[in-house]
């Protein structure tokens, strides 16, 4: 039997009988309006803000908001196990940390908090190669709890090859290369602020502390940080990668690859022929192609394209416990959640992570118990009916 997240309520009926009273709402879609009012709008900006006018980010709430549940009654709900087996390695939820950059930008403790949050809870955290804190001191933070490691494949094929060897090193034990940010989209809340945290050299971190970049300064970071900052950005994405390119990352790296932001079936399977583990279906939580179709909505075809054959991955638009239900209903293993831990992490440090976390498992738990689901493993597309327009 697995862990009964849904006890979380009790938690905190029972705090309440000392009149204490959770520090962050537990509707976690209040978490962002919280967050704008508490810092500054550089910051918020970097975090909530999308591409274009933000109808990436609307699709992506409206292609969940779509599928609607069928509850199923009389069915025995009583142990519930929430455990999946993704990519090789057991996880007691089907959730993981998604990659986002530069948290520090939302509290000084930024991924060691959260990574912390995430061992504490037992789900994997995703470290982003544009993070605040080296991948070294990350894992550190974490012990021996689960960790991916994940790549902006950049251009400099050393620096590729030494971060994928410190990984490694580190004890990431799944490679996730994302794909959807070969440049950055237009972002107007960045743009109006003229918010770039990368030029301030906050989320270099992985960048300024490896050998291989070092190796091509004509100074040290601290002697010209301008220069070591000029060197990043001329780095840090390619456009010109294609499909055979993968090959290196399959030499370099020993363990399962993901690829982030698949969205077309013909994408997925390229994935596969690729040698690839598994896709995450996403794009980017509407941060980089204005206009573009909502994640859920592109969901069920890839996993009618790739299921049997990779791991499919889901995030962009996770908010609630009733998303991450649909998500795996559609045929994801596991989802990533992205901004709401972001948002918990900037209101309140570790223990907001782990708010944020407790709320979507509790709440998945008790959707799947009074939908008539033990676990999982017994959802498809069955238990949800599409409304249209």
């Amino acid at each position: 039997m697995g862990k009964h997240w849904a006890d979380f309520q009790y938690e905190i009926y029972l705090n309440g009988m000392s009149g204490a009273v959770p520090r962050l709402p537990t509707d976690l879609t209040r978490l962002e309006e919280l967050t704008e009012q508490r810092l500054g709008p550089g910051p918020v900006g970097y975090v909530a803000g999308s591409a274009g006018e933000g109808s990436t980010a609307r699709a992506n709430r409206a292609a969940l908001r779509r599928h609607r549940i069928v509850p199923r009654m009389l069915r025995d709900v009583h142990e519930r196990d929430l455990s999946v087996e993704v990519l090789g390695r057991a996880l007691p939820a089907p959730l993981a940390l998604a990659p986002i950059g530069v948290l520090s930008i939302m509290h000084p403790d930024a991924e060691c908090a959260a990574a912390r949050a995430a061992a504490a809870q037992g789900v994997p955290f995703t470290l982003s190669s544009a993070s605040s804190t080296p991948m070294e001191q990350v894992a550190e933070a974490m012990g021996d709890a689960e960790r991916w490691f994940q790549l902006y494949w950049p251009k400099d094929p050393e620096v590729a090859r030494s971060f994928l060897s410190r990984a490694k090193a580190a004890g990431f034990s799944t490679l996730v290369v994302t794909l959807d940010t070969p440049m950055l989209a237009w972002r107007p809340r960045d743009l109006d602020q003229a918010y770039l945290p990368f030029l301030h050299g906050v989320g270099t971190a992985n960048y300024f502390s490896d050998p291989a970049f070092q190796a091509g300064l004509a100074k040290p970071v601290h002697e010209d940080p301008n220069a070591a900052v000029m060197h990043f950005v001329g780095m840090f994405s390619d456009p010109a990668k294609t499909w055979p390119d993968l090959a290196f990352l399959r030499e370099h790296w020993e363990g399962p690859i993901v690829l982030k932001g698949i969205l077309h079936p013909d994408d997925a399977r390229a994935a596969a022929d690729a040698g690839m583990d598994g896709v995450v279906v996403s794009n980017h939580g509407g941060r980089q192609v204005a206009g573009s179709i909502g994640a859920a909505a592109a969901l069920p075809r890839v996993v009618e394209a790739v299921g049997d054959r990779l791991t499919v991955l889901f995030d962009s638009g996770i908010r609630t416990g009733d998303d991450i239900f649909k998500a795996l209903a559609l045929g994801a293993k596991a989802v990533l959640v992205g901004r709401p831990y972001a948002y918990g992490l900037g209101l309140d440090g570790q223990a907001g992570v782990e708010h944020v976390i407790r709320c979507l498992l509790a709440e998945l738990d008790l959707t799947l118990a009074l939908s008539g689901h033990a676990g999982p493993a017994t959802l498809g597309p069955a238990d949800l009916i599409e409304e249209t327009v």
